[in-house]
């Protein structure tokens, strides 16, 4: 089925109300990643699940928050909370935290195979989106963003006809696989949560037990960007 995220995205919001809630949102993306939406004669048909027999995962707030804290404590960006397998996509969970930023020249990141959903927790900051990079250079693969996060892309200096957008608290951003993004004003901090759609399942699974021993060290080693971070590259 010939589709893209934007569209099913697009075709599935269109008639929905404005206040559409954000798991709902997140839902339909998944959906779309997964092989579009199908027609009302498909919807009636039995189908096997894309995932055989595989659990739910539950994240509590508490758990969020330990990984918001320790961002601050130790000047990390973006980390990661789990990493699922979902059937035809492997699903992530991550946390960003960002301090304040005035840098229209700031570093822009793009991500070849893996889609991001934002959910703004707190904050406020400009975003700015766009395809066409401006500058680009590879991200080595030793990366740490790259080998546990999100997977191969670029860095770029500047978006063409980037399109900004002003986020906070509550607002949600779609992110394209492909798609540069760029913050370049952080009025004091902003954090919010991402959702990963990685199909070709490109970036390693993270399971409760993971994170849990995750959490008992000081995350140098497992955070994807920041300052205190090892061998992080530039911002995701």
């Amino acid at each position: 089925m010939n589709f893209t995220i934007e569209r099913c995205v697009s075709a599935s919001a269109s008639a929905a109300r404005p206040a559409i809630a954000a798991a709902a949102l997140v839902a339909i993306v998944v959906l779309c990643a997964q092989g579009g939406v199908l027609s009302a004669q498909e919807q009636e048909q039995e189908h096997d699940p894309t995932c055989d027999f595989c659990p739910g995962t539950y994240i509590p707030s508490a758990e969020i928050q330990a990984y918001v804290t320790r961002a601050i404590a130790n000047q990390f960006t973006d980390q990661q909370i789990r990493q699922v397998d979902a059937g035809k996509t492997n699903l992530g969970i991550g946390v960003v935290y960002r301090g304040k930023r005035d840098d229209p020249q700031a570093n822009v990141a793009e991500h070849d195979l893996v889609s991001e959903v934002y959910y703004v927790i707190d904050g406020e900051a400009t975003l700015v989106l766009g395809p066409d990079l401006i500058g680009k250079e590879r991200r080595p693969s030793t990366q740490r963003a790259v080998s546990l996060i999100n997977g191969p892309g670029n860095d770029a200096t500047g978006i063409r006809n980037g399109v900004a957008h002003e986020l906070k608290a509550g607002d949600m951003v779609i992110i394209p696989a492909g798609t540069g993004h760029q913050f370049t004003t952080i009025e004091d901090h902003i954090t919010y949560v991402i959702v990963r759609i990685d199909p070709d399942k490109v970036t390693l699974p993270k399971t409760e037990a993971d994170s849990r021993a995750d959490l008992a060290t000081d995350g140098r080693a497992t955070a994807g960007s920041g300052a205190g971070a090892v061998g992080s590259g530039r911002e995701n």
